[in-house]
């Protein structure tokens, strides 16, 4: 992706591509992204508290505006990238969602069926008297 060319000459160099980017290129592309993320935290909690947006679209915009904040601290701040030498980051991240997704389905999946295998209230109380 660093090797395409715009018409003016310029590379077309990804936010995490650091390796060709002076300091204070650096420090701008994280200025940029704390700058992002302060305003998709600000909007979600202006977006909680208020009574402008349609009540029931909260949570969707709330999610929407999670998924961006994950997207630009994976680029901004990660610096997860197309590049072929992000590969094994990409890779560590996709095992790490895949972990997290198993811990939290297995959970709510065996809270769910927590249910169904207790006796009833009169019955295990019975027994344990």
């Amino acid at each position: 992706m660093s090797d395409q060319t715009h018409m003016n000459g310029e590379h077309d160099i990804a936010p995490g591509d650091e390796e060709q980017h002076s300091v204070g290129e650096r420090i701008v592309g994280y200025v940029v992204g704390l700058g992002l993320a302060l305003l998709l935290t600000a909007t979600s909690f202006f977006i909680a508290g208020t009574d402008l947006v349609w009540q029931p679209s909260i949570p969707v915009a709330l999610i929407v505006l999670a998924i961006a904040q994950m997207g630009v601290h994976l680029v901004f701040f990660l610096h997860i990238t197309t590049g072929p030498d992000n590969t094994n980051n990409v890779l560590a991240l996709a095992f790490g969602l895949l972990v997290v997704f198993l811990v939290v389905g297995g959970t709510v999946w065996i809270m769910g069926h927590l249910n169904q295998n207790m006796p009833p209230m009169d019955q295990f109380i019975r027994m344990h008297s």
